[in-house]
């Protein structure tokens, strides 16, 4: 259960906790525990298609705001390797033959993608706190007036029914339409900001603190403003033919999730970079990238320079507004 940093620090110097690190999030675990009492705990959750909230909360303390990024790059990497193997077949080289078209029985590719992102990002905090309720704002698509689209075929209404569905088997799941969240947030007097791709708890987190809040109350402002903003790490594929041909056939190493045994995306510590995660490999050195940007700092980091401090698909880094204070610790 969350706890003020000082009793994090009392129980960490007398041997009853040790520290843990995950993802960007410090906490504490504890070696001996004398009940079992924990508090309630919500999450909400506010989608969006390029940016979305994600706010825990109790009935004393909003403990943690996530701005998350959403996976949009899906949907144009299918079809990058679909005009690359057809281009293959076009060529006099072996492959193999073409297969009947099977009907997929799962979810698109780029549907996948993006609520499986969100399934992951909802675990992860559940592994984090003893969470009791989602509560979801839930979207809806265009609708056409006609069955086997508004129900069936669009991708919005398979995909989060697909969401709702594993959510479901990590805590109970409660939604609330897009006016009722409205609703709420006028009755406490609370602003939401037009600039959906801003770093600010205004954007998104206020609508999934509210959310959060219309389950376990206690508050009628929001207590903690600071925001995590999280985004996902793209992992390349391997590639069997890049897209334009080298000199002298030679194929260069493309994709993959490992750089000289480091995964990439995982948290290190380099001695002249400080906190940055591991990218690709070339000529037995390694990439690192910034937290914050994604921008490639170097090319040539040695793996021995490098402290691992936790594996990640995503990155990290935090938006604090100056009047707010440290969040509480996580134990």
């Amino acid at each position: 259960m969350p706890c003020h940093p000082a009793r994090a620090r009392e129980l960490i110097n007398k041997g009853r906790a040790i520290r843990r690190f995950s993802k960007g999030v410090f906490y504490i675990k504890l070696m001996d525990r004398s009940d079992g009492d924990v508090q309630d705990i919500a999450c909400g959750i506010d989608p969006g298609s390029k940016r979305e909230g994600y706010t825990i909360k109790s009935e004393a303390h909003t403990f943690l705001n996530v701005q998350a990024e959403a996976v949009t790059w899906v949907s144009k990497a299918v079809e990058v390797r679909r005009n690359m193997r057809r281009a293959r077949r076009l060529r006099k080289t072996p492959c193999r033959a073409n297969r009947k078209n099977r009907a997929r029985g799962c979810l698109p590719p780029s549907t996948r993608a993006r609520w499986g992102w969100k399934l992951r990002v909802a675990k992860w905090l559940a592994k984090l706190y003893p969470i009791s309720m989602f509560v979801v704002e839930d979207i809806k698509a265009r609708t056409k007036g006609q069955r086997k689209w508004d129900t069936l075929f669009s991708p919005l209404e398979v995909g989060k029914a697909w969401f709702y569905n594993e959510l479901g088997k990590v805590a109970e799941v409660s939604t609330k339409q897009g006016w009722e969240t409205k609703q709420m947030r006028d009755a406490l007097g609370l602003k939401k900001s037009g600039k959906k791709m801003a770093e600010i708890f205004e954007a998104h987190a206020v609508d999934s603190w509210i959310l959060a809040n219309s389950w376990v109350g206690g508050h009628t402002a929001p207590d903690n403003k600071n925001l995590m903003c999280i985004a996902p790490i793209r992992l390349q594929r391997r590639h069997l033919h890049a897209l334009q041909p080298t000199k002298n056939g030679f194929r260069r190493n493309r994709g993959g999730t490992q750089s000289l045994g480091l995964k990439r995306g995982a948290l290190v510590k380099h001695s002249k970079y400080s906190l940055v995660y591991v990218g690709g490999t070339s000529n037995n050195r390694i990439s690192l990238h910034s937290l914050q940007t994604g921008k490639r700092l170097c090319r040539n980091a040695k793996t021995d320079d490098c402290k691992l401090f936790s594996v990640s698909t995503f990155k990290n880094w935090t938006s604090c507004p100056p009047e707010q204070a440290n969040p509480i610790a996580r134990s």
